[in-house]
C-alpha cells in the first residue's frame, strides 16, 4: 500500500490506523500539527529555568515527583526514564499492534498538547515510515499511566537504542536500523520522555484492529448461520422484516436483513414451505431462530466500543499537558478504563458469538437433530467419523474463549509505591481480545466447512445445488480448496483452508459478488 496519511491536530480515522498498522501506509505531519507542536514547546522552554518545580519538566516521575532535578541532569533524566520504563517481557507483540501504538502516540504529539519539539515528532514519523518496529514483550503495561512499558520501547528506538525489526522483519539494534534508514537518533529534552510514554495508544490500537476484524466476522457469522438454517432444513420465516421491527435494535435488524438476503431464492427453503418436505417443526432451535438477536447484540456492543474509540482518537493524552491557554497541568487522562471496559465487553460478545456458532455445528452431527443426514456427516458412519472431531475443536476453542471473556479491567493491582494505586489492565484486555477474535474466526470456519458438507450431502453437490445463489457461491469458493464429501481425510488442513478464506476476505467476497447488495 502506497497511501499516505496526513496527521493533523484532529482525530485520525479508524481506517487510517488499520492502514498504517496492517498495510504499511506512510504518514506525514500536517502544517497545522507542526505549528501546534512548535507553539506548545515554547511554553515548556519558558519553564526550564523556573525555580518552582514542574512535573516532568524539572522533577522526577511517579512516586519520585517530589525530587527537583538540576538542569545539567535533565537530559539524563529523560534517558533514564525511557531506559528504565522499557521493561517489557514475554512473547513479542505482533508488528501491527506496535505500529498502531506508534501511530496513535504520534497523533497525540501532533495535537500540540504534549510540549515536545518538532524534531521528536518528525523523527517518530520517519521511524514509522521506515518500517522500523521496536521489539516489545506482551507483559509490562498495567494500562494506567498509559501503556508505559510498550511506549517506552518505542521511545527507546527513537533514541537509537534497544532491539527492533526492520521493514523486512529482520531483528537488529535500533542504532543499526536508524543508520540504515538515514535517521538521526533523538536526544530527548525536558518533558519529552513523559510525552512519549503517557498514553492509551497500545490498547486503543488493539481495539481499532479488533473492531475492523469483527465487522467482517459479523458478516461471516450471519452468512454461516444462514447456511446452517438452509442445511438443517429450517425456516426463514423468523427473519421477516416486520418481526424485527417489533424489537428494533439496529444490530438485530442488520443481521436479520443479511440472513434474509443470503437465503433468498433457496430451493431447499422453499421446499419446506410446500410439497413433500413441508416444514413441520413448530420452531427451530434457538441457535438458528435467535441468530439475529445474538449476532445483533454483538453488533450493538461493537457500535458502543467504536464510539469510545472515536472519542479516544480525538483525545490528547499526556501528563502533564499543555492546555490551550498555556498552562502545564497534571491530570489523569492517561487512565485506560474507558478502553479497557469495551475491550472486555467485546471479549464477552466474541465468546458468545462463537458459542452459538458451535451449537449450530453440533446440530449437523447429531442424527436425531440433523433431519435426515448421516451421523457426524460421515460417509459410512462407524467406519468414518466425519466431522466429529471438528466439533471437538470448535468446542475447545469456545471453552477457551469463555475463559478469555473474564474481564481484565476488574483486576486492578497497585504500583509505584501506591502512587498508581488503581490501574485499568486495558493492555491485557486488548491482548486477550485479539486471541478471542482469532478463535471466533476458526469456529466460524468450522461451521462453514460443516454446513457446506451437509449441503453437498443434501443436494448432491454444486452441479445440482438447491442452495440460494449466495450460498451456492460460498460453497463453490470452499470447494476450490476443500474436496466434497467422501471417506475420511486429514481434516486439519481443510479447517485451516476455510479459516484462511475467512481471514483473507475471499469467502465474504464470494458471497458479496453473488449478492445484489453486499452484506452489512
Amino acid at each position: 500500500m502506497n497511501a499516505s496519511i496526513t496527521i493533523t491536530t484532529g482525530a485520525l480515522k479508524p481506517e487510517d490506523v488499520v492502514a498504517v498498522a496492517r498495510h504499511g501506509a506512510q504518514v506525514e505531519l500536517g502544517a497545522d500539527a507542526l505549528a501546534a507542536i512548535e507553539s506548545s514547546r515554547t511554553v515548556i522552554d519558558a519553564l526550564v529555568n523556573d525555580t518552582v518545580p514542574h512535573y516532568g519538566v524539572s522533577t522526577g516521575f511517579g512516586a519520585l515527583a517530589t525530587k527537583q532535578i538540576p538542569i545539567e541532569l535533565r537530559a539524563q533524566l529523560q534517558r533514564s526514564l525511557i531506559r528504565s520504563h522499557a521493561a517489557s517481557s514475554g512473547t513479542e507483540v505482533p508488528r501491527e499492534v506496535v505500529r498502531a501504538l506508534m501511530l496513535n502516540r504520534l497523533s497525540t504529539l501532533a495535537t500540540g498538547r504534549t510540549g515536545v519539539r518538532p524534531i521528536v515528532a518528525t523523527t517518530y514519523a520517519a521511524v514509522l515510515n521506515a518500517g522500523i518496529t521496536p521489539v516489545i514483550g506482551e507483559y509490562g503495561s498495567l494500562g494506567c499511566s498509559g501503556d508505559l512499558a510498550p511506549l517506552s520501547h518505542a521511545a527507546l528506538a527513537l533514541m537509537g537504542e534497544g532491539p527492533v525489526r526492520d521493514a523486512s522483519g529482520t531483528a537488529m539494534d535500533a542504532s543499526e536500523a536508524l543508520a540504515a534508514a538515514g535517521i538521526t537518533p533523538v536526544v530527548l529534552a525536558e518533558k519529552e520522555g513523559l510525552a512519549l510514554v503517557n498514553g492509551t495508544d497500545g490498547m486503543l490500537g488493539m481495539l481499532l484492529i479488533a473492531s475492523a476484524d469483527l465487522h467482517a466476522l459479523l458478516s461471516i457469522a450471519d452468512l454461516s448461520a444462514a447456511m446452517s438454517v438452509e442445511g438443517l432444513l429450517g425456516t426463514d420465516a423468523v427473519f421477516a422484516e416486520d418481526l424485527h421491527a417489533l424489537r428494533p435494535h439496529p444490530g438485530q435488524r442488520d443481521s436479520a436483513t443479511n440472513m434474509r438476503r443470503v437465503l433468498a431464492d433457496s430451493t431447499l427453503i422453499s421446499e419446506q414451505k410446500s410439497g413433500a418436505h413441508t416444514f413441520t417443526r413448530v420452531q427451530d432451535a434457538y441457535s438458528l431462530r435467535c441468530a439475529p438477536q445474538v449476532h445483533g447484540a454483538v453488533r450493538s456492543t461493537l457500535a458502543h466500543a467504536e464510539s469510545v474509540a472515536a472519542i479516544e482518537l480525538a483525545s490528547a493524552i499526556d501528563n502533564p499537558v499543555v492546555t490551550l491557554d498555556g498552562r502545564v497541568e497534571s491530570n489523569g487522562n492517561f487512565h485506560g478504563a474507558p478502553i479497557g471496559y469495551v475491550l472486555d465487553f467485546l471479549a464477552i460478545a466474541v465468546a458468545d458469538l462463537a458459542s452459538i456458532s458451535e451449537r449450530r455445528t453440533d446440530r449437523f452431527l447429531d442424527k436425531s437433530r440433523n433431519h435426515g443426514l448421516n451421523a457426524f456427516l460421515a460417509d459410512d458412519p462407524g467406519v468414518d467419523s466425519g466431522h466429529m472431531i471438528a466439533q471437538y475443536t470448535a468446542a475447545g476453542i469456545v471453552s477457551e474463549l469463555k475463559r478469555l471473556a473474564v474481564p481484565a479491567s476488574v483486576d486492578s493491582i497497585p504500583s509505584s509505591a501506591m502512587q498508581e494505586d488503581h490501574v485499568s489492565m486495558g493492555w491485557h484486555a486488548g491482548l486477550k481480545l485479539r486471541k478471542g477474535i482469532d478463535g471466533l474466526a476458526r469456529v466460524l470456519a468450522i461451521e462453514l466447512l460443516t454446513s457446506a458438507r451437509a449441503l453437498d450431502m443434501r443436494d448432491g453437490g454444486l452441479e445440482t445445488s438447491k442452495s440460494s445463489p449466495i450460498i451456492t457461491a460460498v460453497r463453490r469458493q470452499i470447494r476450490t480448496r476443500v474436496e466434497g464429501p467422501g471417506t475420511d481425510r486429514f481434516l486439519s488442513p481443510e479447517i485451516e483452508s476455510v479459516f484462511q478464506m475467512v481471514s483473507d476476505g475471499s469467502l465474504l467476497a464470494a458471497a458479496n459478488h453473488a449478492a445484489a447488495t453486499p452484506l452489512a
